[in-house]
């Protein structure tokens, strides 16, 4: 009989695809956050922020923020620029 490679379930594969890649000293994770630089943040009251969305464009950032706006008033939303410094 000839031993077969496992196959991966689709969990394992799913978690894979996500798994960041280095590539020297500039990972795939990094370039992702690259393409999307807008970031929609919400403040909490103990002075901690919490990422809500990231986006390519500003104008989508602020599109996404009327809504959200509209759907919860009492949250305090902001769009920031968040780029990438490489060290």
């Amino acid at each position: 009989m000839q031993s077969q490679k496992p196959v991966l379930g689709p969990a394992k594969a799913w978690g894979l695809a996500f798994a960041p890649i280095y590539q020297g000293n500039i990972s795939i994770m990094l370039q992702e956050k690259r393409l999307k630089p807008w970031t929609i943040v919400r403040s909490l009251p103990n002075v901690e922020k919490v990422v809500v969305g990231e986006f390519r464009s500003w104008s989508d950032a602020d599109g996404h923020l009327k809504i959200l706006k509209r759907m919860v008033p009492t949250d305090r939303l902001t769009v920031v620029f968040d780029p990438v410094v490489q060290a």
